[in-house]
Protein backbone atom coordinates (compact mmCIF):
# COMPACT_ATOMS: atom_id res chain seq x y z
CA UNK A 1 0.00 0.00 0.00
CA UNK A 2 1.87 3.19 -0.97
CA UNK A 3 0.95 6.40 1.24
CA UNK A 4 1.74 9.69 -0.19
CA UNK A 5 0.01 12.73 1.96
CA UNK A 6 -2.82 10.14 3.05
CA UNK A 7 -2.79 11.25 6.65
CA UNK A 8 -6.26 11.92 6.84
CA UNK A 9 -6.80 8.48 5.12
CA UNK A 10 -4.44 6.36 6.21
CA UNK A 11 -5.54 4.73 9.76
CA UNK A 12 -9.08 3.98 8.20
CA UNK A 13 -7.21 2.12 5.08
CA UNK A 14 -4.72 0.12 7.30
CA UNK A 15 -7.53 -0.57 9.41
CA UNK A 16 -9.93 -1.90 6.88
CA UNK A 17 -7.39 -4.22 5.16
CA UNK A 18 -6.32 -6.17 8.37
CA UNK A 19 -10.33 -6.75 9.10
CA UNK A 20 -10.55 -7.99 5.65
CA UNK A 21 -7.74 -10.37 5.83
CA UNK A 22 -8.14 -11.34 9.37
CA UNK A 23 -11.67 -12.85 8.23
CA UNK A 24 -9.92 -14.01 5.00
CA UNK A 25 -6.76 -16.22 6.66
CA UNK A 26 -4.86 -16.50 10.02
CA UNK A 27 -1.84 -15.28 8.54
CA UNK A 28 -1.44 -12.01 6.90
CA UNK A 29 0.91 -9.37 6.67
CA UNK A 30 0.41 -5.57 5.67
CA UNK A 31 3.25 -3.86 4.38
CA UNK A 32 2.62 0.47 3.76
CA UNK A 33 5.15 2.81 2.24
CA UNK A 34 5.37 6.26 2.81
CA UNK A 35 6.46 7.77 0.22
CA UNK A 36 7.60 11.18 1.28
CA UNK A 37 4.73 11.99 2.70
CA UNK A 38 4.95 15.66 3.40
CA UNK A 39 2.08 15.44 6.10
CA UNK A 40 1.52 13.08 9.28
CA UNK A 41 1.20 9.93 7.34
CA UNK A 42 4.97 9.09 9.50
CA UNK A 43 3.97 9.92 12.59
CA UNK A 44 0.58 8.46 11.98
CA UNK A 45 2.06 4.68 10.57
CA UNK A 46 4.41 4.47 13.12
CA UNK A 47 1.57 4.62 16.32
CA UNK A 48 0.02 2.06 14.08
CA UNK A 49 3.30 -0.14 13.75
CA UNK A 50 3.50 -0.04 17.44
CA UNK A 51 -0.60 -2.06 17.80
CA UNK A 52 -0.37 -4.12 14.79
CA UNK A 53 2.62 -6.69 14.69
CA UNK A 54 1.45 -8.06 11.51
CA UNK A 55 2.21 -4.10 9.78
CA UNK A 56 5.70 -3.58 8.45
CA UNK A 57 6.06 0.17 7.37
CA UNK A 58 8.65 1.45 4.63
CA UNK A 59 9.83 4.55 5.42
CA UNK A 60 11.05 6.47 1.95
CA UNK A 61 12.19 10.20 2.96
CA UNK A 62 11.58 11.12 -0.35
CA UNK A 63 9.17 11.44 -2.95
CA UNK A 64 10.64 8.31 -5.18
CA UNK A 65 6.94 7.92 -7.25
CA UNK A 66 4.59 4.71 -6.85
CA UNK A 67 6.58 2.67 -8.70
CA UNK A 68 9.19 2.60 -6.48
CA UNK A 69 7.45 2.74 -3.72
CA UNK A 70 5.13 -0.34 -4.61
CA UNK A 71 8.87 -2.07 -5.63
CA UNK A 72 10.31 -1.04 -2.32
CA UNK A 73 7.17 -2.48 -0.33
CA UNK A 74 7.35 -5.78 -2.49
CA UNK A 75 10.73 -6.54 -1.29
CA UNK A 76 9.49 -6.43 2.70
CA UNK A 77 7.18 -9.03 2.02
CA UNK A 78 6.59 -12.66 2.17
CA UNK A 79 3.86 -13.86 0.76
CA UNK A 80 3.00 -15.93 -2.01
CA UNK A 81 0.11 -13.66 -2.81
CA UNK A 82 0.60 -9.96 -3.45
CA UNK A 83 -1.84 -7.16 -3.39
CA UNK A 84 -1.50 -4.02 -4.62
CA UNK A 85 -3.80 -1.44 -3.04
CA UNK A 86 -4.22 2.22 -3.14
CA UNK A 87 -4.41 4.15 0.82
CA UNK A 88 -7.25 6.26 -0.14
CA UNK A 89 -9.93 3.40 -0.58
CA UNK A 90 -11.31 4.65 -3.50
CA UNK A 91 -11.06 1.12 -4.42
CA UNK A 92 -12.57 -0.48 -1.11
CA UNK A 93 -10.26 -3.59 0.01
CA UNK A 94 -13.60 -5.73 0.43
CA UNK A 95 -13.14 -6.54 -3.28
CA UNK A 96 -9.94 -8.35 -2.79
CA UNK A 97 -11.83 -11.41 -2.51
CA UNK A 98 -13.33 -11.49 -6.47
CA UNK A 99 -9.50 -11.06 -7.24
CA UNK A 100 -9.01 -13.97 -5.03
CA UNK A 101 -11.67 -15.86 -6.36
CA UNK A 102 -10.66 -14.65 -10.59
CA UNK A 103 -7.33 -16.47 -9.93
CA UNK A 104 -8.69 -19.31 -9.02
CA UNK A 105 -11.40 -19.96 -11.85
CA UNK A 106 -9.39 -18.45 -14.71
CA UNK A 107 -5.38 -20.28 -12.75
CA UNK A 108 -4.18 -16.95 -13.72
CA UNK A 109 -0.69 -15.83 -12.65
CA UNK A 110 -2.18 -12.04 -12.03
CA UNK A 111 -5.46 -10.37 -11.83
CA UNK A 112 -5.90 -6.65 -12.34
CA UNK A 113 -9.21 -5.08 -11.11
CA UNK A 114 -10.38 -3.21 -14.81
CA UNK A 115 -12.56 -0.03 -14.87
CA UNK A 116 -13.31 -1.14 -18.02
CA UNK A 117 -14.94 -4.73 -17.32
CA UNK A 118 -18.68 -4.78 -18.10
CA UNK A 119 -19.57 -5.50 -14.24
CA UNK A 120 -17.64 -2.71 -12.90
CA UNK A 121 -19.51 0.48 -11.50
CA UNK A 122 -17.53 3.28 -12.03
CA UNK A 123 -18.73 6.83 -12.25
CA UNK A 124 -16.16 9.68 -13.77
CA UNK A 125 -15.85 12.50 -15.35
CA UNK A 126 -16.12 12.07 -19.65
CA UNK A 127 -12.72 13.89 -19.67
CA UNK A 128 -10.91 11.12 -17.49
CA UNK A 129 -13.28 8.25 -19.43
CA UNK A 130 -11.53 9.73 -23.19
CA UNK A 131 -8.31 10.07 -21.40
CA UNK A 132 -8.12 6.56 -20.26
CA UNK A 133 -9.73 5.15 -23.83
CA UNK A 134 -6.97 6.75 -25.51
CA UNK A 135 -4.59 5.39 -23.33
CA UNK A 136 -5.85 1.61 -24.00
CA UNK A 137 -5.64 2.12 -27.59
CA UNK A 138 -2.30 3.36 -27.62
CA UNK A 139 -0.95 -0.02 -25.26
CA UNK A 140 -3.23 -2.50 -27.14
CA UNK A 141 -1.52 -1.29 -30.51
CA UNK A 142 1.73 -0.95 -29.07
CA UNK A 143 2.02 -3.99 -26.51
CA UNK A 144 -0.96 -6.22 -27.44
CA UNK A 145 -1.87 -6.56 -23.99
CA UNK A 146 -4.87 -9.13 -23.21
CA UNK A 147 -6.55 -6.56 -20.44
CA UNK A 148 -8.21 -3.65 -21.25
CA UNK A 149 -7.18 -1.45 -18.18
CA UNK A 150 -3.66 -1.18 -16.54
CA UNK A 151 -4.22 1.66 -14.59
CA UNK A 152 -6.41 0.40 -11.86
CA UNK A 153 -4.98 0.54 -8.56
CA UNK A 154 -5.53 -2.94 -7.44
CA UNK A 155 -3.75 -5.53 -8.66
CA UNK A 156 -3.06 -9.07 -7.11
CA UNK A 157 -0.11 -11.30 -8.30
CA UNK A 158 1.65 -14.33 -7.73
CA UNK A 159 4.91 -13.88 -6.04
CA UNK A 160 6.93 -15.72 -8.85
CA UNK A 161 5.49 -12.84 -11.00
CA UNK A 162 6.66 -10.33 -8.92
CA UNK A 163 10.12 -11.84 -8.31
CA UNK A 164 10.76 -11.86 -11.77
CA UNK A 165 9.59 -8.28 -13.18
CA UNK A 166 10.30 -6.02 -10.30
CA UNK A 167 14.42 -6.04 -10.70
CA UNK A 168 13.86 -5.52 -14.34
CA UNK A 169 11.54 -2.36 -13.78
CA UNK A 170 13.07 1.32 -14.26
CA UNK A 171 9.85 3.12 -14.80
CA UNK A 172 9.52 4.90 -11.30
CA UNK A 173 6.10 7.28 -11.85
CA UNK A 174 2.65 7.16 -13.34
CA UNK A 175 3.53 4.07 -16.28
CA UNK A 176 4.87 1.45 -13.86
CA UNK A 177 1.74 -0.65 -13.97
CA UNK A 178 2.35 -0.77 -18.08
CA UNK A 179 5.82 -2.20 -17.42
CA UNK A 180 5.23 -4.53 -15.04
CA UNK A 181 2.10 -6.64 -16.92
CA UNK A 182 3.97 -5.70 -20.38
CA UNK A 183 6.58 -7.40 -18.96
CA UNK A 184 4.39 -10.09 -17.04
CA UNK A 185 2.76 -10.87 -20.44
CA UNK A 186 5.86 -11.08 -22.63
CA UNK A 187 7.20 -13.86 -19.85
CA UNK A 188 4.01 -15.43 -20.53
CA UNK A 189 2.33 -15.66 -17.69
CA UNK A 190 -1.52 -15.56 -17.62
CA UNK A 191 -3.07 -11.96 -16.72
CA UNK A 192 -6.99 -11.51 -16.27
CA UNK A 193 -9.47 -8.84 -15.11
CA UNK A 194 -11.96 -8.45 -12.43
CA UNK A 195 -14.60 -6.00 -12.20
CA UNK A 196 -14.38 -3.18 -9.53
CA UNK A 197 -16.70 -0.40 -8.22
CA UNK A 198 -14.79 2.65 -7.22
CA UNK A 199 -15.84 4.78 -4.29
CA UNK A 200 -14.37 8.43 -5.03
CA UNK A 201 -13.90 9.95 -1.75
CA UNK A 202 -12.59 13.13 -3.10
CA UNK A 203 -12.94 15.86 -6.11
CA UNK A 204 -11.46 13.78 -8.99
CA UNK A 205 -8.20 14.39 -9.57
CA UNK A 206 -6.60 16.05 -13.00
CA UNK A 207 -4.21 15.54 -15.92
CA UNK A 208 -1.63 17.97 -16.42
CA UNK A 209 0.15 18.30 -19.77
CA UNK A 210 3.06 17.30 -17.52
CA UNK A 211 1.70 14.04 -16.88
CA UNK A 212 0.22 12.97 -20.04
CA UNK A 213 3.77 14.03 -21.46
CA UNK A 214 5.95 12.22 -18.72
CA UNK A 215 3.68 8.67 -19.30
CA UNK A 216 3.19 8.58 -22.93
CA UNK A 217 7.21 9.27 -23.11
CA UNK A 218 7.37 6.61 -20.82
CA UNK A 219 5.25 4.38 -22.23
CA UNK A 220 7.39 4.88 -25.67
CA UNK A 221 10.53 3.98 -23.99
CA UNK A 222 9.15 0.89 -22.70
CA UNK A 223 7.99 -0.33 -26.10
CA UNK A 224 11.58 0.24 -27.06
CA UNK A 225 13.17 -1.57 -24.33
CA UNK A 226 10.64 -4.67 -24.98
CA UNK A 227 10.55 -4.91 -28.62
CA UNK A 228 13.62 -3.28 -30.04
CA UNK A 229 16.26 -2.71 -27.27
CA UNK A 230 14.76 -6.60 -26.15
CA UNK A 231 16.55 -5.27 -22.50
CA UNK A 232 14.32 -7.45 -20.46
CA UNK A 233 15.27 -10.60 -22.44
CA UNK A 234 18.63 -9.64 -22.16
CA UNK A 235 18.69 -9.70 -18.23
CA UNK A 236 17.15 -12.74 -18.62
CA UNK A 237 19.71 -14.36 -21.05
CA UNK A 238 22.56 -13.16 -18.18
CA UNK A 239 20.45 -14.57 -15.73
CA UNK A 240 20.74 -17.49 -16.89
CA UNK A 241 24.00 -17.82 -18.03
CA UNK A 242 25.47 -16.32 -14.41
CA UNK A 243 22.67 -19.91 -13.46
CA UNK A 244 24.78 -21.82 -15.09
CA UNK A 245 28.15 -20.83 -14.16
Amino acid sequence: MPAYNEGQRIADAVERTRRQLAGMTEKFQVVVVNDGSEDNTREILAGLAERFSDLTIVDMPKNRGKGEALRQGFLRTTGELIFFLDADMDLPVEQIGTLLETMGVEGADAVIGSKMHPLSRVDYPIRRRMVSWIYFTMTRILFGLPVRDTQTGLKLFRREVLERCMPRMLVKAFAYDLELLAMASHFGYHIAEAPVVIEYRRKYGHFSLETLLTTGIDTLAIFYRLHILEYYDCWARTENLNGAG
